[in-house]
């Protein structure tokens, strides 16, 4: 994991240059820095407004609303079609392409937006939370478990619950349980113990 933007780019080596001439455009802007989600984030008065990465044959810029960007250049590509809604890519495959004007006008539009509240909000899972028999029956017998599996968000909770349903046999199922519990208890997710 980065401890700030300056590790990220050290990092790759490939793209460096492009990062360090898009991060050098970025902190003109009024943007506060950080990592998020293992890359350098922009965000402006709470709102995530953009990022950018390397990825193997190009660098880009994505902006987290870019769907509300006029984009009169015709920059931006949805790199998910059918599922991206709201995000949109601005691709580099060369140093030649990164255009530092251009890009701070489509950043600071972006940010107007944000002020103008301009947003799509990221669809809820609708899916009712089925608990399992196995599960069921563990809350029902320890008070204690089954306020801490409450205190869980949904998304959480439905993450428990579909890692036991998932299993074939009854077995697999119990030895799921089985490890799931501690977790609860001490109020982690799924997928917490992987984190360092």
């Amino acid at each position: 994991m980065y401890v700030n933007v300056t590790s990220y780019i050290n990092d790759k080596t490939n793209w460096k240059k492009e990062l360090e001439i898009i991060r050098k455009i970025l902190l003109k802007l009024p943007l506060n820095e950080e990592i998020k989600w293992g890359i350098p984030a922009y965000i402006y008065k709470g709102k995530n407004i953009l990022g950018f990465a390397a990825f193997k044959n190009y660098s880009g810029i994505w902006f987290h609303n870019g769907v509300f960007l006029k984009d009169e250049k015709k920059l931006l590509i949805n790199a998910q079609e059918n599922k991206t809604r709201a995000m949109r890519q601005m691709r580099f495959y060369n140093l030649e392409e990164i255009q530092p004007k251009i890009i701070e006008n489509y950043v600071l539009e972006a940010i107007a937006n944000s002020e103008a509240g301009k947003e799509i909000k990221p669809k809820t899972n609708t899916k009712p939370l089925i608990v399992p028999e196995k599960l069921t029956l563990a809350l029902s017998e320890d008070k204690e478990l089954k306020e801490k599996f409450n205190n869980f968000t949904i998304a959480k909770r439905r993450e428990f619950c579909e890692h036991i349903s998932s299993a074939k046999k009854e077995a697999t199922k119990q030895s799921r349980l089985d490890k799931i519990i501690p977790l609860i208890l001490t109020g982690k997710g799924l997928h917490e113990k992987y984190k360092k």
